[in-house]
């Protein structure tokens, strides 16, 4: 196993797996216990969706370009269900869960359905060339989300309250604690993008009390939703994600800086679902600059022959 093998195995897929179970774990206790609002049908309808969507774009991606499905085992041994296709679905399980999980459409499953399938496509539509390869640059529940919001204007976010609604006392702060803790730990250990967060948060606390400053009201508005759980999912579980985000520390802290003060801009002109917002204009924003920096590299790559007459070389 080469380094680069070893490295997903042990850090982008043992990631994957541990958010899985996170997120599983949670829609769970929150049909069950916590008080989510949505039917049980919605994550259920989300989930078999983003399978769905997911076999048969990489189904189109093989047939296209004549590669065996990623999600079959090698060789001659099991071809569905085994452990590569379990670990191939992994992404759409937590794209369709995270989906199901934030949205409020009422009783509708179209809205659901179409963000997933907005959220896995995107994955495959929206890429720009980096190195050999190409990348999506949308984190994609993020972008099903937002397109979702502003085609269905009807369909909000699920209210902040449902994640603690049937928590009493002490039980109100564990969930948020447990949810930071793992958090903190799936990214110091897997992703590696502590930097994002902690730039983020910063980020988050100064376009808060800028906007206290200039309009002269309380700081304790501003800094509110940070009390909230869907603002810890938010930091610690979405604008994280490791295949939208810059790896590099220092581009990482412009990246969460970047998507607090657009934040800051967007609640400064009324408008609402600013987290979604902010961090589908920010990972639009960066796919351009990853898209300039593909197109310019060949022409800065290129030797330019200068005739040995004009140097006043012989």
């Amino acid at each position: 196993m080469n380094a680069q093998s070893k490295w997903y195995h042990t850090n982008r897929l043992g990631g994957l797996r541990r958010f899985a179970i996170a997120i599983t774990v949670l829609n769970v206790l929150g049909h069950t216990v916590l008080g989510f609002e949505q039917s049980w049908i919605q994550p259920l309808v989300a989930l078999a969706t983003a399978y769905s969507v997911e076999i048969l774009l990489e189904l189109l991606d093989s047939w296209s370009n004549a590669h065996r499905p990623r999600f079959l085992a090698e060789g001659n041994r099991g071809t569905l269900f085994s452990q590569q296709f379990i670990d191939f679905l992994l992404p759409a399980h937590i794209t369709g869960l995270a989906v199901a999980m934030l949205l409020y459409a009422n009783e509708q499953l179209l809205p659901i359905a179409f963000a997933t399938t907005v959220a896995i496509a995107s994955k495959a539509i929206f890429r720009v060339p980096v190195g050999n390869k190409t990348r999506h640059f949308l984190n994609p529940s993020n972008f099903g989300i937002t397109l979702t919001l502003l085609l269905f204007p009807w369909v909000g976010i699920a209210p902040p309250y449902q994640f603690t609604e049937n928590l009493l006392g002490w039980s109100d702060w564990l969930l948020p604690g447990l949810i930071i803790c793992s958090g903190t730990f799936l990214n110091a250990r897997f992703t590696g993008k502590l930097p994002l967060i902690l730039s983020w948060v910063g980020g988050f606390i100064i376009q808060a009390c800028l906007r206290s400053w200039m309009f002269d009201t309380p700081l304790l508005a501003p800094l509110m939703p940070m009390t909230g759980v869907a603002f810890v999912l938010f930091t610690f579980y979405m604008i994280s994600d490791p295949g939208t985000t810059p790896i590099k520390p220092l581009n990482q802290i412009i990246f969460g800086g970047c998507v607090a003060a657009t934040y800051g801009l967007l609640m400064l002109n009324h408008i609402v679902f600013g987290f979604f917002f902010a961090l589908t204009l920010v990972c639009g924003a960066r796919g351009l600059v990853l898209l300039r920096e593909s197109l310019a590299q060949p022409a800065s790559s290129t030797r330019v022959l200068v005739p040995s007459t004009i140097t006043g070389e012989v």
